[in-house]
């Protein structure tokens, strides 16, 4: 695992396996991740995606087809560094979230604050499993999951939901992902970390909301069956500027920050 950008040209450490949590042999790799993906001072919202050379985000509709160890490693950095993760329902949905879990986070990196970030979900009509673990698990040890829906979501699921979940019911047809922003930010959470969907992207970039992108491009080709990182409604080009690159085993992963 190597920084090429900027040109360090240093190795930031061996990665035959994707370290655990808490690992003492990792930890300086770890430091140096959390030095280069540092948040700035103030609110950010930061997105992290991965898509094959092809520019697919997924194989056979999960995107862990595409990842590997560097891109593991990364995933949880970054959500170690997250005050809170922002999800679209479909995402959640497709690749099962759930709570995130204490043995998954670098405790090293969640100093002053709680040992997990909660997950916040956006859906329009509230189409979630409301048994889920991601709505329903272990209520009162770990932060729950914060659920921006609209007036249209139906008022008994409303009621099962808010039982364990902290509810916000925002807009009138479409959760405004701009009052997502401020919402979480007014309650503390400056540091956003997004992983996607695809049209959650497109909202934040088109909104002007969106700061950095990180993406980890895979070394595979997947063959145009899956979508791609930025869905409808197409924002315009937006110019993005490298702020970061490390390469691991084939993997690129780039930081990039909206100019």
């Amino acid at each position: 695992m190597r920084q090429i950008f900027p040109e360090q040209g240093e190795q930031l450490g061996p990665l035959d396996q994707t370290p655990e949590p808490g690992d003492p042999a990792a930890a300086k790799l770890v430091g140096e991740l959390a030095r280069i993906y540092a948040y700035p001072e103030g609110r950010c919202v930061r997105a992290n995606m991965i898509a094959s050379v092809d520019g697919a985000i997924s194989v056979q509709g999960r995107s862990g087809g595409l990842s590997g160890v560097a891109d593991r490693l990364l995933f949880g950095v970054l959500r170690s560094l997250a005050d809170v993760i922002v999800v679209g329902a479909g995402t959640a949905r497709a690749e099962k979230y759930g709570l995130v879990k204490p043995a998954s986070m670098w405790p090293q990196l969640r100093q002053g604050r709680k040992a997990t970030p909660p997950i916040a979900v956006i859906t329009r009509s509230l189409s979630l499993d409301l048994d889920s673990q991601l709505i329903h698990g272990e209520h009162g040890q770990l932060p729950p999951t914060i659920v921006f829906t609209t007036k249209q979501a139906p008022a008994d699921q409303l009621a099962v939901a808010a039982r364990t979940a902290d509810v916000i019911v925002t807009g009138d047809q479409d959760v405004p992902v701009r009052s997502v922003i401020e919402q979480l930010s007014g309650l503390g959470y400056r540091r956003i970390l997004v992983e996607g969907g695809p049209t959650l992207l497109a909202q934040l970039t088109a909104a002007s909301l969106l700061d950095e992108l990180c993406v980890t491009t895979s070394p595979l080709l997947e063959g145009g069956h899956a979508g791609r990182m930025l869905a409808a409604p197409a924002p315009t080009p937006s110019q993005l500027k490298l702020a970061a690159l490390i390469e691991d085993n084939g993997f690129l992963l780039g930081r990039y920050l909206r100019q």
